[in-house]
């Protein structure tokens, strides 16, 4: 049996090499880019009007001048105006560039205009006022976005304003989650007695699609050759294989030995944690395997913990830790690291775990009460309120 540490390390050793694909800009929100972004052109292209208002040249007024006559008007999305006279002024709309000869722009609230004449009522104006000016935000071919980052509406607001109409983002490798157990039923079907329906597997898919991963559902019977063969198919057209359930120490407990057979290779088999102990996790030389405890509570914590970050890092995305503060003291006696499962608030800015342990591995329904785990390190049994542990949301 290894420690937290040591398996999350070899799981982190032991990274996907994930391709890119290109898809519509429509669909890339989520998903992580895969290409360098430049700008193809000054940000913003122009010298541009930020509030409508009246274009002048400063000298003019510094001379004196207040009244100006107004010798045209530049709306935005219309060719560059110019300034010809010094004393007169062109009117301006927000985004339109500003016309040639001007560098000041004064706003409607702070002009009267009559009979064609605009009077400035402001005794003090300055040279670039409500001028965004060319390039101030990017300029051409400077870097914008790099791969690994997680696009958001923000950027694609950006990938949009450089034309890409299609981007190129981190493919997620195929993967296949499989739920094992004669007990289990498709959620559709009414139970027996001594069945209960499949819930697993429909969590794990759902937790992936939230990062745009699709996965594709199997369900295989407690039997040794029927596992063999139907994990020999599945590997054919899938990379990345989650199972949930038959790796703990019961006689149907198949999945560490077919994977084996088939030649998988172990590196590691338990984990000093609670919830998740029986956790396996193997590769061979062209799949991922995450074996992962069939109680609820054991494969969504372990998900969380252990597949997601791993997939991000694969992608070139970093994950990074969060923390909270326990809210109150809590005594766990097991030389074992303990995820307990929390709710959090946001109390003057500090993030508050409250504990609700619920009543085990068992009790998924718990986790309708909670937002996530707090990691409680192995070695001490008592957990004092005040004090900082990682912490690891699914909300």
């Amino acid at each position: 049996m290894i420690s937290v540490q040591e398996a999350t390390l070899l799981i982190l050793s032991r990274l996907c090499k994930p391709k890119t694909e290109a898809i519509d800009l429509s669909r890339a929100c989520g998903r992580i880019l895969g290409e360098s972004v430049f700008a193809d052109r000054d940000f913003p292209p122009y010298d541009r009007v930020s509030m409508d208002g009246i274009a002048i040249n400063i000298k003019a007024f510094q001379k004196g001048q207040r009244e100006f006559r107004l010798a045209g008007t530049q709306a935005a999305g219309m060719p560059q105006f110019n300034l010809v006279k010094e004393d007169t002024c062109i009117e301006v709309m927000t985004g339109a560039m500003l016309p040639l000869g001007t560098d000041s722009v004064v706003r409607y609230e702070d002009i009267e205009i009559k009979n064609n004449l605009a009077k400035i009522l402001i005794t003090e104006i300055s040279a670039g006022q409500n001028i965004h000016p060319q390039n101030q935000d990017a300029k051409q071919n400077q870097l914008l976005l790099s791969p690994g980052l997680k696009i958001s509406p923000a950027e694609v607001a950006l990938l949009a304003s450089v034309g890409k109409s299609t981007v190129q983002v981190i493919s997620f490798p195929a993967t296949a989650i499989i739920s094992t157990g004669d007990e289990l039923v498709d959620i559709d079907q009414t139970p027996l007695p001594h069945q209960i329906r499949r819930s697993n597997d429909t969590v794990l898919q759902s937790a992936l699609l939230e990062l745009g991963c699709q996965a594709h559902r199997f369900h295989l019977a407690d039997s040794r050759d029927l596992l063999e063969t139907a994990l020999i198919n599945i590997l054919q057209n899938h990379e990345l294989i989650i199972l949930s359930g038959g790796v703990s120490k019961g006689k149907f407990d198949l999945v560490p030995e077919v994977l084996e057979s088939l030649g998988v290779k172990k590196l590691f088999h338990q984990v000093s944690q609670k919830p998740g102990k029986p956790f396996w996790f193997g590769i061979s030389d062209h799949h991922t395997f995450f074996a992962l405890p069939g109680n609820p509570v054991s494969t969504y914590m372990c998900y969380y913990r252990y597949i997601k970050p791993w997939l991000l890092k694969s992608m070139g995305s970093d994950h990074t830790t969060s923390h909270a503060i326990l809210a109150s003291a809590i005594t766990f006696k097991p030389q074992l690291t303990y995820f307990l499962q929390v709710s959090v608030k946001n109390e003057s800015g500090k993030l508050m775990a409250y504990p609700d342990e619920g009543g085990g591995s068992g009790d998924f329904a718990n986790l309708k009460d909670v937002d996530g785990f707090l990691e409680l390190p192995s070695g001490i049994s008592e957990f004092s309120a005040g004090d900082l542990f990682p912490y690891y949301p699914f909300r």
